[in-house]
């Protein structure tokens, strides 16, 4: 397996790009259509060539950083969270804003969207919690609420304040991480905690579940490793090493062979997955690299259809890096 660089967007935002989305392809975006949020407060929509990236639109709503997007599967809507504690939903094909979810503040950190399209969820940061809403609605139809660690002190705090979430492939589970390095699982449909994943010592940034294993979930923490979880045994499977500083980002390939990591050491690591080992390192960024995420697959295409996979990755360098997979 591989990574080629096909183009790389020098000055794409004015600051700092910490995360990246996409919507997959269609007819009137063949090439699939990725979303990125900057710390300069704007989310931008690019159309994807064969050789690089074009800008399309931008949206500029937000009065803070924006910190998580998300795009749902079938293309239609993307979210946006900001430390203006405000998440923005609107409709990728003609940026026009379909709600305002707002919370307290620090209470919106990173979004993600059901496999249905159906639901948001959003990592509740000092809340402790995971809010979900209906985007049929638009109003909030659960709380997820993360169980206090067991240890008294400042640690108490820290542990209850929720960075990421992610739903697993068909939609029965959510996964919340904390900073003090937790993660815990949840059954959707009960709206009831499970169980907690150890393993991690630092905070848990980024989470991918397997497209193919509906109870493998993927992690990326600031202790500098990337974990496989068994999330229903509550098992570690393997814990990936080679970053020289922290993993804040995680992706899986469509087809589930290959993982791909960003880190605060500049670098991109693709992983083996059938292997658990590095397969290339990329140092295409000159800053830390918050954001990498592979294209997913069409509703209804098989992985196998479609045609190459592509990447892409983002930094503070405030630049987007484009790769082709194989």
């Amino acid at each position: 397996m591989k990574l080629t660089l096909l183009g790389k967007q020098e000055n794409a935002h004015e600051d700092g790009v910490w995360s990246a989305a996409w919507a997959p392809s269609s007819a009137d975006a063949p090439g699939g259509v990725v979303v990125t949020g900057s710390v300069d407060e704007t989310v931008k929509l690019w159309q994807v060539g064969d050789s690089g990236l074009q800008p399309d639109r931008t949206n500029a709503g937000h009065s803070l950083g924006v910190v998580s997007v998300a795009v749902d599967p079938s293309g239609t809507l993307a979210a946006s969270s900001s430390l203006d504690s405000i998440v923005r939903v609107f409709e990728v094909s003609t940026n026009e804003q379909k709600a305002a979810l707002e919370s307290p503040p620090a209470e919106t950190w990173g979004v993600a969207f059901s496999p249905s399209g159906k639901q948001l969820a959003v990592a509740g940061g000092g809340s402790g919690t995971v809010k979900l809403w209906s985007m049929e609605t638009f109003q909030q139809e659960g709380n997820l609420e993360i169980p206090l660690p067991a240890e008294a002190g400042s640690k108490r705090s820290q542990g209850r304040f929720v960075l990421a979430v992610a739903y697993n492939m068909d939609g029965r589970r959510i996964a919340a991480s904390t900073m003090d390095g937790t993660i815990a699982i949840f059954d959707v449909a009960t709206l009831k905690f499970m169980h907690t994943l150890d393993g991690h010592h630092m905070p848990v940034r980024s989470l991918a579940w397997s497209p193919t294993e509906p109870r493998i979930l993927y992690t990326a923490s600031d202790d500098c490793h990337s974990h496989i979880y068994d999330a229903e045994g509550k098992g570690l499977i393997a814990a990936l090493s080679g970053h020289g500083s922290w993993v804040l980002s995680v992706s899986v390939s469509p087809d589930g062979t290959a993982l791909v990591t960003g880190s605060s050491d500049r670098t991109v690591r693709l992983w083996d997955l059938s292997l658990r080992s590095c397969a290339q390192v990329m140092s295409d960024h000159g800053d830390q690299v918050w954001g990498v995420a592979f294209r997913p697959t069409a509703p209804g295409e098989e992985p196998s259809q479609r045609g190459g996979s592509r990447l892409v990755t983002v930094s503070d360098d405030r630049s987007i890096a484009l790769y082709d997979f194989s």
